[in-house]
């Protein structure tokens, strides 16, 4: 038992890290990615999505479609491919870390994401 909970903190300590390192990377505060709701804004403001998306990621269901493109666009801001994402989504404990702790990995921004030749390359 006290194993199970030491292993489940040390997942969520190396998840809100990396985290906390991709929206440092990306010019915000690394604070936010722990402070619920306004997280998502965060998120938002760097795929420069409008906030009201917020709104669309509170419908049951259809959240579902809108957290993963999010996290589509989120990913390919730092000049991954959508199968980057895909793991992302299956295995966050894998994949956000290297993403987050890997010194190849720059932000692009979003405006970057349909112009940058290593991603269309990738796509």
């Amino acid at each position: 038992m006290i194993v199970a909970i030491i292993l489940i903190l040390a997942v969520v300590v190396l998840l809100i890290a990396s985290m906390w390192t991709l929206f440092a990377k990306a010019g915000k505060p690394g604070w936010a990615a722990i402070v619920p709701i306004y997280n998502t804004l965060t998120l938002l403001e760097i795929i420069k999505k409008p906030w009201w998306w917020l709104l669309l990621m509170m419908i049951p269901y259809i959240n579902i479609i809108w957290h993963i493109w999010s996290l589509n666009l989120f990913v390919k801001s730092f000049g991954k491919s959508t199968g980057y994402t895909i793991g992302v989504i299956f295995l966050p404990i894998i994949f956000l870390p290297m993403l987050a702790f890997s010194s190849s990995t720059q932000f692009l921004g979003a405006q970057n994401v349909a112009s940058d030749p290593r991603i269309l390359d990738a796509q």
